[in-house]
């Protein structure tokens, strides 16, 4: 069911009788921090959004594996395994490597997509999606004679045993937040596939669309070991967002308390400079509404610039909706194979 603005407001409880709020009164919509800056402290900026993910487990503990079994699947060898990244519930992770490696390649993590199929999770991977290009990215990154690794996110896949709602009230309840546990779940993730024999840590990359493009460059603000970000469409301002009434078109997933307090959108993608950043959006696409890429451009041009690192950013738009297209996939190839 798709919600009217209208509805929106009103199940949050700003109907009046006279009518809806003003905008600058729904949940701080005009209470936007200042731009990025240069002059401030990037560790302590990521220390502090890192604090914002709730309770996590220990960031620094083993990390456990096990190999389900190994095919070969369209000219690459396919892993299923389990992991053990948070000790508290098993992630199955598909690893895709080609057949043949000489010495150690570049290693990608994929961040699979949202869009109400909670039974997909990593399959996204090696079997596409209705709004990716195709061949799937397995297949893509393999084929370039690089590894991949893709896991299943929280109530995702293998780990859809319970709703995103019913999860999300329950980690709330714990003092967890479900956005930070995914996050984690990633971070785990990228520390895995780090200590692959297969991989080279020092050139790492992400990449995924819609919910898989937020985690990509959440995951690249948090971590500098990632080199290349690829986010496809779900690069949102939240404050935009706010004023065009758009909360229900994002997921209960999506959102992490406090948030706004310290960061806006640019803020965030502020920490991943000078490193590599494509970022594709679609101006048909209300996940990402234009006047907020229009804000996060501005501010990323101008962060990259001070850093040198014109070249290293970079927004494509095209004139479709929520989805990948062939152009997009062909400047998101040639993005990684210059940058990593």
């Amino acid at each position: 069911m798709k919600w009217t603005r209208r509805e929106i407001l009103s199940a949050l409880g700003l109907l009046t009788g006279g009518g809806v709020m003003g905008d600058s009164l729904l949940l701080g919509a005009e209470d936007v921090e200042p731009a990025p800056t240069l002059d401030r402290n990037p560790a302590a900026r990521r220390q502090k959004l890192y604090e914002l993910l709730g309770d996590l487990p220990d960031r620094e503990r083993p990390i456990g594996t096990r190999k389900v079994e190994e095919t070969e699947r369209d000219g690459y060898v396919l892993e299923k395994l389990e992991l053990d990244l948070n000790g508290i519930e098993s992630v199955p992770a598909y690893l895709a490597r080609p057949k043949q490696l000489a010495g150690r390649v570049p290693a990608i993590l994929f961040n699979h997509s949202h869009g109400g199929g909670y039974q997909i999770g990593k399959k996204e991977f090696i079997e596409g999606r209705e709004y990716l290009y195709t061949p799937p990215y397995a297949k893509v990154l393999t084929d370039l004679g690089w590894v991949g690794l893709c896991i299943d996110h929280w109530v995702f896949g293998a780990r859809s045993h319970t709703s995103e709602m019913d999860m999300f009230k329950a980690m709330l309840w714990q003092g967890r937040v479900m956005w930070g546990m995914m996050v984690y779940d990633s971070l785990r993730a990228l520390d895995y596939l780090a200590s692959r024999p297969e991989a080279d840590a020092q050139r790492l990359g992400t990449l995924g669309i819609s919910m898989g493009s937020t985690m990509a460059w959440w995951l690249a603000a948090l971590d500098e070991r990632v080199k290349v970000t690829v986010d496809i469409c779900c690069l949102t301002d939240f404050h935009t967002l706010l004023r065009e009434g758009g909360l229900g078109r994002h997921g209960i997933y999506y959102y992490v308390p406090s948030l706004l307090k310290h960061f806006t959108t640019a803020d965030i993608n502020a920490l991943i400079a000078p490193r590599a950043h494509l970022a594709v959006a679609g101006l048909q696409d209300g996940l990402t509404p234009l006047a907020g890429l229009d804000v996060i451009e501005k501010e990323l041009q101008r962060v990259y610039a001070g850093l040198g690192a014109s070249d290293r950013w970079k927004l494509l738009r095209y004139d479709v909706g929520h989805l990948e297209t062939a152009e997009a996939r062909e400047e998101i190839v040639a993005f990684f194979k210059r940058f990593i």
